[in-house]
């Protein structure tokens, strides 16, 4: 093994500038036995790299090489396998675990504890040797031979222990040798003679230490004398403090007898002052005074000043009674005395305001209704402006209430809701009287002529209304239609006005342009009406009712306006602060006090659905007006909320309107005698598109009119496919082509643009069967020549060559002079001026589309004219065969008939 090593370090190691350390004899373990070395090396230069290198035997085996090296850093972990026993294999774990088997088990523990001494010496990343014995880790590997050739140092145990004493020279050491080698130009070359010539300069500067030593004695001795006399000072000093000492004892004692008069003097005051706070607080905060007290007994709650008096009065009353008392105030007799007279003050002044708010509801609501029937025969609503005036006087007296005697206060609200509850009724139900009649027009209004007593108007309209009374605001109304759907004669045939209820001398024919625009300022009015009568009335309530307050800020003690100190009060009286809560009492309030404005909006909706089905379409929106209105005002007040409940059933009516049309077009009925013409629904819808569009211009609601427009126009599409297909008097593609020309006129007209694509696929269907009446109406004047030249290209078309076909029996020549005989000028001129009689037959007089047919018809007849010519010069060339007329006679045929009809 020595002289393996020895050739190692010779061959492969020194000329890297390495040092081997050890060596272990290896093979793979699990494997066919290659042996190979692992060898530990250090390198000669600075700073130090330790590595473990592998070499193995060439393949011609007369030469080792360098296979594989890992720098120790890299090494993770050292298994032994087994602490106990003996046993050649062991783990290297880099980042791979490497598997050996050594030659023999003291190899492996030599290299294994080489590795640990240099891990411990070299690294700060300590391995992690696992089933290693630890004796064998305290050991020095045993001594090998050293590496021959000249090399300075030993790679045997010898070597490794001096290895162990070696400290590195840091930069300053490094630094002087440098320049005593420098100084002594043969440092280098003679090392025994330079380390001669720094020893005896060693022992020169150690005599010259010593001699200065010995010299410096005197100094020694002068310093201790100097010391002593210090230490003799210091006594004297210690002496004097003492004495002054015993002297501040007795000052000390004086000092603590006066401090202790000076703190019970100090306690003494300091009780007196707190005794004073006490009393001045109950005086400031716990008393009332005489004219306040006699405010709360006696004032006048009906005139302004005393009003003001009582509202001072309560004020500091309630200021007294919220006062937070300290710990102790509650067992004075005088407290109790005055709590017991606030709380009879409080109770009298409470009973006293109830009672006289409750004579001001009935007094003020006998004067209200005394203007009623005056305000509802204009169609008007009473304002309640000056009610509201007169009791928002008192309106911090109720906030005072609220705060005090919550029970009142309650029984207050109920009396205010319950008395403004029959007044309103009373005034919404003839409001909406007067509407339904004015809506209904029973009444005309002429010259002079004004609405009478309210029992007349109620009987009046008693019969148009009975079966709208008590529905809860659902609809009974029929949906009316868009046209009364009977085919009719284009000479009579006018615009109809959706189905009509039956009522007094109202008719359909009655029901106009104005009639609508009428409706609509009636109902603009009604709605117009409510909307600040509601709104008035929910702010009064929110302000004589103090339900706007702000939630409690925090609990325990606060500070009122004043600044004087007060409670909040017990969870026993119930005080309601959170604006949640108030929100719902307003709401509740609103509810009750106007519970009929919902039954009768939906009355009223109900009767102008009955009359005419399109006030759906003002009712929408105006009502959609109306709630997006309220909404920017307040989302959550009464008056949104119920107009919003109206507003679905409007959209429902609105909805039931289209269905009813729709349904309507379904069951239309075609009459046999006559032609169809312009289908009334298609002149329905063009009136419902022009009465929506005027009516929609700028509306929120526009989203339901563009779904309402695509069913209608999808129905509308649908049933005249439907009726072309039945009808028996009228071809298809003449109903087709005109009703699809309408729709598309109309549309172009009114420039919808949610029916853009409607519009043209009108526009397609009625290009493709305008263009399918002329080709099928054309065959019948030339009907012969027709069904021959089709013959010739049926020929053509299973494969016989075109100058061919005149071989064929069927078309040769002869035959086709024969059918071009029977088609002379005189008769062709006939049958276009049959043809033109039938397509006036045909044709209705509204759309004018006659010339149009026509005009197509000659295009249509010049083309089948140049396509037979062409027909002629192919299949049969050369032989002279021409039509008995030609392009101009066709021209003037044409022509001449259009003018003589």
């Amino acid at each position: 093994m020595t002289a393996i090593k020895h050739a190692l370090q010779r061959d492969i190691f020194t000329p890297n500038d390495e040092r081997l350390l050890s060596i272990v004899n290896v093979c793979k373990a699990g494997k066919k036995k290659k042996n190979c070395f692992l060898c530990a090396t250090v390198t000669t230069e600075r700073p130090v790299q330790v590595r473990v290198v592998k070499v193995k035997k060439s393949d011609k085996g007369d030469f080792y090489k360098r296979q594989m090296a890992w720098e120790l850093r890299d090494l993770a972990e050292v298994d032994a396998k087994d602490a106990s026993k003996e046993n050649p294999e062991f783990d290297l774990h880099f980042e791979k675990v490497y598997r050996w088997v050594a030659s023999s088990t003291a190899e492996k523990n030599s290299f294994i504890s080489c590795i640990w001494k240099l891990n411990q010496r070299y690294l700060r990343k300590k391995v992690e040797f696992v089933n290693v014995s630890s004796q064998l880790l305290e050991e020095l590997p045993k001594a090998e031979e050293s590496v021959p050739s000249g090399e300075s140092q030993s790679v045997a145990g010898g070597d490794e222990d001096a290895l162990d004493d070696y400290q590195e020279l840091n930069a300053r050491e490094e630094q002087d040798i440098e320049g005593m080698m420098e100084v002594c130009e043969y440092a280098i070359s003679n090392a025994e003679a330079f380390a001669e010539k720094l020893s005896r300069e060693l022992q020169v500067l150690d005599g010259a230490n010593i001699q200065s030593i010995m010299a410096s004695e005197k100094q020694v001795n002068i310093l201790m004398q100097l010391l002593d006399e210090a230490l003799s000072e210091v006594d004297t000093i210690e002496g004097k403090l003492s004495s002054y000492e015993e002297m501040l004892q007795s000052v000390k004692e004086q000092m603590d007898q006066i401090s202790q008069s000076n703190r019970l003097i100090q306690i003494s005051n300091t009780n007196n002052g707190k005794l004073l706070d006490e009393i001045q607080f109950l005086v400031n905060y716990m008393d009332l005074s005489k004219g306040h007290i006699r405010a709360l007994q006696d004032g006048d709650l009906s005139s302004p000043k005393g009003i003001e008096a009582c509202i001072n009065a309560s004020e500091a009353l309630l200021q007294c009674m919220n006062v937070a008392l300290r710990p102790g105030h509650e067992k004075l007799m005088a407290v109790k005395q005055q709590q017991h007279l606030f709380t009879e003050l409080r109770d009298t002044f409470a009973r006293r305001l109830t009672n006289h708010l409750n004579n001001v509801f009935v007094h003020q609501g006998h004067d209200q209704s005394s203007t009623l029937s005056q305000h509802t025969a204009d169609l008007t609503l009473p304002k309640h402006s000056p009610l509201h005036r007169d009791l928002l006087r008192y309106a911090k007296l109720m906030e005072w209430l609220k705060n005090t005697q919550r029970e009142k206060y309650d029984g207050l609200s109920r009396t205010y809701v319950d008395y403004m509850t029959r007044l309103y009724e009373r005034e919404i139900k003839d409001f909406f009287e007067v509407a339904k009649i004015k809506m209904a027009g029973t009444t005309k209004e002429g010259k002079g002529n004004k609405f009478a007593t309210l029992p007349r108007k109620e009987s009046a309209l008693k019969q148009e209304t009975e079966s709208l009374h008590g529905s809860s605001g659902k609809l009974t109304g029929s949906t009316s239609s868009l046209n009364k759907l009977a085919v009719q004669s284009s000479s009579s045939r006018r615009s109809q006005s959706s189905s009509l209820l039956d009522m007094g001398n109202m008719s359909a024919s009655d029901l106009d342009v104005a009639d609508r625009t009428k409706f609509d300022k009636i109902f603009e009015q009604v709605l117009s009406e409510l909307e600040p009568l509601c709104l008035a009335e929910q702010d009064f309530i929110s302000k004589f009712f103090k339900l706007q307050q702000h939630p409690t800020l925090a609990q325990g003690e606060v500070e009122s306006d004043g600044g004087v100190p007060s409670r909040q009060p017990p969870p026993g009286e119930h005080r309601h602060s959170m604006s949640l809560t108030e929100k719902d009492m307003v709401r509740l309030m609103m509810n009750k006090i106007f519970q009929s404005i919902e039954t009768e909006l939906n009355s009223l909706i109900a009767l102008g659905d009955k009359i005419d089905s399109f006030h759906s379409l003002y009712m929408l929106v105006k009502m959609s007006h109306h709630v997006w209105t309220a909404q920017n005002v307040d989302p959550t007040s009464y008056l949104s909320t119920t107009l919003g409940n109206v507003l679905v059933t409007v959209k429902r009516n609105f909805d039931k309107c289209i269905s009813g049309q729709i349904r309507q077009m379904e069951e239309v009925k075609i009459s046999k005698k006559s032609k169809v013409g312009i289908l009334p629904f298609v002149t329905g819808f063009e009136e419902f598109a022009e009465l929506a569009e005027t009516i929609f211009r700028n509306a929120e609601r526009r989203g339901d009119l563009d779904k309402a427009y695509v069913k209608l126009i999808r129905a509308v599409f649908m049933n005249v496919e439907k009726v072309a297909n039945e009808s028996q008097k009228t071809p298809r593609d003449v109903v087709m082509m005109e009703n699809f020309h309408h729709i598309f006129s109309t549309q172009s007209r009114l420039k919808i643009s949610c029916l853009e694509t409607e519009r043209r696929e009108a526009k397609h269907k009625y290009t493709d069967h305008l263009q399918s009446y002329v080709i099928n109406s054309l065959g019948q004047p030339l009907e012969k020549l027709n069904h021959f030249f089709e013959g010739v290209e049926a020929r053509v078309a299973q494969g016989v060559r075109e100058e061919e076909v005149s071989y064929q029996l069927a078309f040769n020549k002869q035959e086709l002079r024969k059918v071009i005989k029977e088609y002379p000028g005189k008769e062709v001129k006939k049958g276009l001026d049959n043809l033109y009689k039938k397509v006036d037959k045909h044709l209705c007089e509204e759309e004018s589309l006659l010339q149009v047919v026509w005009h197509s018809m000659q295009d249509e007849f010049i083309r089948q004219y140049k396509h037979f010519e062409g027909l002629i010069g192919r299949c049969y060339p050369g032989s002279g065969i021409t039509m008995e007329f030609t392009i101009g006679d066709m021209l003037e045929y044409f022509s001449s008939i259009a003018q003589s009809h």
